[in-house]
């Protein structure tokens, strides 16, 4: 292994040095400790600090970085404590988690690491969206993500490289290719010979390093990070190393060769370095030792102080509370005689987010053909000569690699609203919604501010995969809030507090409903909350809860039906849901429809009717009924797609509730 020192001095060798070695001991004592039984786990990056110490000391301490699950040396070069890497490892109240998250899954703004979730490749769009934001602000700034060659397989990969490209965002892609995906050589995962060779399909620079070499690394990435601050534009690294234990330590390393095992042994980073600094007389045996003592001395105490840290105490509502970024409401009331004009519920939604891009200057839209085209609906018409396009943006068609971005964008200062070209789309950003966006509070403290605007519903004859309800997704998933307005003026009052809420939200609009249906709308800046509901009518003999188009068919039907005395609750929220107002319309009448264009099986209005059924049941003279769309696949033909929504089934049910 071939050394360059370049104009670096003894100092700053000394320093790579000592950088390089305080990793390797730390995981030489967790080996020790997992063989006591004294910790359960641990995924080691033995044979692979070079890579984490060399970028890390490369980049500047306020730029953010996103390793992955093995690279301990960006912690520690970040001067992250041990006994706060140990305390979050071992699930301590002061871990950066509070127990809630093991390993490195967890980032934390003082230091500027972004940790991974278990799926590998969603990290890297979050880069994205730290560097876009850095772009946007004019910040001179590069960010460093990490993957493995396994997660070069995901079409996270792919949808993140593609977007940088594209945008020319000034982010470092490493790949650490460590010859296997746990046992899966990489004979079995790629096809092309190099995995740097896949940056000239992107447009971009690829660049290869030996990843055990320190001063390579770090020569490397200094370079590319401080080109990257002034021309912005992504590179591909792939650095070349080998994982000498286990993909975690229970696995083992029984499917390696021997012989390969043997090669790389010789490559160690750490010894190797060590014998170039003796030869350069920059070490000696005698300073090695004492380096190595002060070190075990340090480790053995911060890691038994670790141990005596405070346990989590279990605290149900402080979990619960904890799934949010708080937020306070502020109605934002306009005054009584304050304007309102006639519009569509189309327009109202154009109107709260030029709203929203006035107030909040580091709003920005991104959507597939949002920008001078105006999007699939013509919602954003117009928009990018009043924002420009580095605020209204054209993705490519990557809903994963989005999501992810705004959850960056997010993480570095900025809000978001992403608009999928139609909900159904939305299953191509399922993990980066459920898994990123709905756990980051609650996992290390840091809010998702994102909005996604779903364009949802059937009733256009557009069949199976641009009509779905696909709201009961997400509204089991904690974290998430869920809003579904009916009517123009709550359209634009939800959505301009989506947009000041820090925390994710998913923003049905019924297509639908775009273009037929107007209403006054108030002009200028109103909230209103998410998780009230509205009470449109008051009856005795029935109670409807509904919310979408649901809401339409129960007032054609109350219109049509003079006769009969019916409450009708228009939950315009579902996650929260107003669980107060559900519970008066139960005890006015006694009588409850749970209406919704969802299929019937699981749908949102199975839980409102578990709810119902055990916490008021005293108040039911009826068991509580759904009205739901059939459990199939919506169908195309304008006959077959009637007969398959609730409304068909509305006035029979009715019937039978008012029956029994």
């Amino acid at each position: 292994m071939q050394f360059d020192r370049k104009d670096k001095n003894d100092a700053v060798l000394l320093n790579l040095y000592t950088q390089l070695l305080y990793p390797r001991m730390v995981e030489e004592k967790m080996l020790i400790l997992l063989r006591q039984g004294r910790i359960g786990k641990w995924f080691s990056g033995i044979g692979q600090e070079a890579i984490a110490i060399g970028s890390t000391l490369a980049m500047e301490e306020s730029e953010y970085i996103l390793p992955m699950h093995r690279n301990l040396g960006v912690f520690t070069a970040r001067n992250i404590p041990l006994k706060r890497l140990m305390a979050q490892w071992q699930g301590k109240l002061n871990g950066f988690t509070k127990g809630r998250d093991r390993s490195f899954h967890f980032g934390t703004q003082d230091y500027k690491i972004i940790g991974m979730i278990s799926h590998l490749g969603p990290q890297m769009a979050v880069a994205d969206g730290i560097a876009l934001a850095d772009l946007i602000s004019g910040q001179e700034k590069a960010t460093l993500v990490f993957t493995g060659d396994g997660a070069t397989s995901e079409g996270d990969f792919h949808e993140a490289i593609n977007v940088a490209a594209v945008w020319n965002l000034p982010v470092i892609f490493l790949i650490e290719n460590n010859g296997y995906g746990l046992s899966t050589p990489t004979s079995e995962q790629y096809k092309c010979k190099d995995l740097v060779d896949r940056a000239i399909g992107y447009g971009i620079e690829g660049i290869q390093i030996d990843g055990n070499n320190v001063l390579e690394v770090y020569d490397t990435l200094a370079g590319i990070a401080a080109q990257i601050r002034k021309d912005p534009k992504p590179v591909l690294v792939e650095c070349l190393t080998f994982r000498m234990r286990g993909h975690e330590e229970a696995s083992g390393t029984k499917y390696v060769p021997q012989v390969l095992m043997d090669a790389w042994a010789e490559k160690d980073p750490v010894a190797n370095f060590e014998r170039y600094l003796l030869a350069e007389n920059v070490l000696t045996t005698e300073l090695i030792a004492e380096i190595k003592a002060d070190f075990k001395a340090g480790i053995e105490h911060e890691i038994e102080a670790a141990f005596q840290e405070e346990e989590p105490v279990a605290n149900a509502l402080a979990e619960l509370e904890d799934m949010y970024a708080p937020f306070n409401f502020e109605p934002a009331l306009l005054p009584k005689d304050a304007p309102a004009i006639e519009i569509r519920y189309l327009d109202a939604i154009t109107d709260a987010l030029k709203t929203g891009m006035y107030k909040h200057n580091n709003l920005v839209l991104m959507g597939q053909d949002i920008a001078e085209y105006g999007g699939a609906f013509k919602i954003t018409e117009g928009f990018t000569s009043l924002f420009g396009k580095a605020r209204v943006r054209n993705t490519p068609i990557c809903e994963s690699a989005i999501v992810g971005a705004a959850l960056g964008l997010s993480i570095n200062g900025y809000k978001s609203v992403v608009e999928m070209q139609f909900a159904d789309f939305v299953t191509c950003g399922f993990n980066q919604i459920v898994n990123n966006l709905a756990k980051t509070h609650y996992r290390w403290g840091e809010k998702a501010d994102v909005v996604i605007r779903m364009p949802t519903g059937a009733g256009t004859g557009a069949g199976p995969f641009h009509s779905q309800s696909n709201e009961a997704w997400f509204t089991k998933t904690p974290g998430l809030k869920i809003v579904y307005p009916a009517f123009p003026e709550d359209a634009k009052g939800l959505l301009l507090s989506a947009i000041d809420d820090p925390n994710p939200v998913l923003f049905f609009e019924h297509k639908y409903l775009y273009r037929s249906l107007t209403g006054l709308v108030p002009q200028g800046e109103y909230h209103l909350e998410i998780g009230k509901a509205n009470v449109l009518k008051e009856g005795s003999q029935l109670s409807i809860i509904t919310y979408g188009l649901g809401v339409h068919w129960a007032l054609a039907y109350i219109g049509e039906h003079p006769e009969l005395s019916i409450t009708l609750v228009d939950l315009r929220s579902l996650q929260p849901w107003d669980k107060t107002a559900v519970s008066a319309a139960v005890k006015q009448t006694g009588r409850v429809l749970i209406l919704h264009e969802d299929t019937l099986s699981n749908g949102f209005g199975a839980e409102l009717a578990a709810w119902i059924g055990e916490h008021c049941f005293s108040d039911l003279d009826a068991p509580v009924m759904r009205c739901a769309s059939a459990d199939t696949a919506i169908p195309m033909s304008k006959i077959l797609e009637e007969d398959f929504l609730a409304k068909s089934r509305l006035a029979a049910t009715i019937d039978k509730l008012l029956a029994y």
